[in-house]
């Protein structure tokens, strides 16, 4: 079967890159940028590090900062129509997965403004070309900014629409170190353990081909040489992590994840655990749990992250020497050992179907099923070996007991307006 890379048209990384926005709005000749940013970064004056830029040079812009750390439907909407207020004629996204999934999906809307999100949700159903698409991460972990993804919430249902088409990839990257300068070190380690998640489970997933090995492997060894010092706020670590995040969404974005982000995806939907943190306690235990099928791969990995004479183990050696390493890393970053306390023994059962049902799961190197996760949940509910679930329809009961309807992909298409 053919193997298929999408990429952004072009990005820009290094100390200085966002000066190249002003030069390519210019290039194209466009009137006026909507730039998208959360309420935090405007706050803090992080977006005025790319907007001051436009003004610099001339350049008009609209500013919407109307967006959620879970976007949802009607920031979308409010952001559609200012776009159309605004007389724009591009997008510019400052920010985290928030901020770039809210870009995209004002775009996809703008570009199919007769279809609803909803009718986008799962894969290739915009197939319009949107308005062009300027994205400058300020976090290095999420790697939105090459992605084809998009996530929107509907508020009503709590339901998380998951977008997926190559018109979402932006097309130009813009990868400037010094946005990311101060972040703080909790959330620096969280996302960069995301990107490093997104790493490994890209190079061992089942799609994975010659392409992605080679952009995976290159994200887990900047990855790992750069995370510690990202953390300490070091401009190396900082530039380092900026490039590796990117690369490793150069690669899952085209080949897939596996069954510790269908974990992940759970513990943050049902627990409101963030997502990197989620993503680093399981990451271990996926590996131990793959090794079987995909463990001669882990050498790669570990020769990757630097573990000294791993050429000279034997295959077992080098397995466990390369989940050591993932640990130490983790806890170097000062990401938790175990979710005690966290996950509920009653949960668990609901939790395995649940992560089964991710979009996630059948890339995972090792074919699984319901049982085999709930007996992951079911040894050590209060440590590493944990389930999980994507949540691809789930309803906040506000009856006293609080309790969580799950419903299938297939139930309750919302048609509503903007939907």
């Amino acid at each position: 079967m053919a193997n298929r890379i999408n990429l952004n048209q072009t990005s820009y990384h290094g100390a200085g890159a966002i000066e190249e926005i002003a030069n390519e709005a210019k290039a194209h000749g466009f009137k006026k940028a909507f730039v998208c940013s959360d309420p935090d970064l405007v706050k803090f004056h992080v977006t005025s590090k790319v907007t001051d830029i436009l003004e610099k040079n001339g350049l008009a812009y609209e500013l919407y900062s109307d967006i959620k750390p879970n976007p949802t439907i009607e920031n979308v909407q409010h952001g559609v129509q200012a776009f159309k207020n605004s007389g724009a004629d591009y997008l510019i996204a400052i920010g985290g997965g928030s901020s770039m999934d809210c870009a995209k999906a004002v775009g996809a809307r703008l570009a199919r403004p007769h279809k609803s999100l909803s009718k986008m949700e799962g894969i290739l159903k915009i197939w319009h070309r949107l308005p062009l698409l300027i994205a400058v991460p300020t976090t290095a972990g999420t790697g939105s900014e090459t992605t084809l993804a998009a996530v929107i919430t509907d508020a009503d249902t709590h339901h998380k629409y998951a977008i997926n088409d190559f018109n979402l990839i932006p097309a130009y990257a813009v990868l400037e170190p010094s946005v990311t300068y101060g972040l703080p070190p909790q959330l620096t380690a969280t996302t960069g353990m995301d990107a490093l998640t997104h790493a490994i489970e890209g190079y061992i997933t089942k799609g994975h081909c010659t392409i992605s090995d080679m952009f995976h492997l290159e994200a887990i060894k900047l990855i790992s040489e750069n995370l510690r010092g990202a953390v300490q706020n070091t401009p190396e670590g900082r530039e380092g992590m900026a490039l590796g995040q990117y690369i490793a969404g150069m690669g899952f974005s085209n080949v897939g994840l596996g069954i510790v982000h269908s974990m992940a995806h759970g513990l943050s939907a049902l627990y409101d655990t963030p997502h990197g943190v989620a993503c680093a306690i399981i990451l271990p235990t996926g590996l131990e749990y793959n090794k079987s099928v995909a463990g001669e791969r882990y050498r790669a990995v570990g020769k990757a992250m630097g573990v000294t004479g791993i050429d000279e183990m034997n295959d077992a050696e080098a397995t466990d020497a390369t989940i050591a390493a993932v640990k130490q890393l983790s806890a170097d970053v000062g990401i938790p050992a175990n979710l005690h306390g966290i996950l509920k023994e009653e949960d668990i059962q609901f939790l395995a179907e649940s992560a089964f049902a991710d979009a996630c799961r059948p890339g995972n190197p090792r074919d699984t099923s319901v049982e085999e996760i709930v007996e992951l949940g079911e040894i050590a509910p209060d440590d590493i070996h944990l389930p999980g679930i994507y949540v691809h329809r789930i309803v906040h009961n506000p009856s006293p007991e609080k309790r969580i309807e799950k419903r299938t992909i297939t139930e309750t298409k919302n048609d509503k307006a903007g939907a």
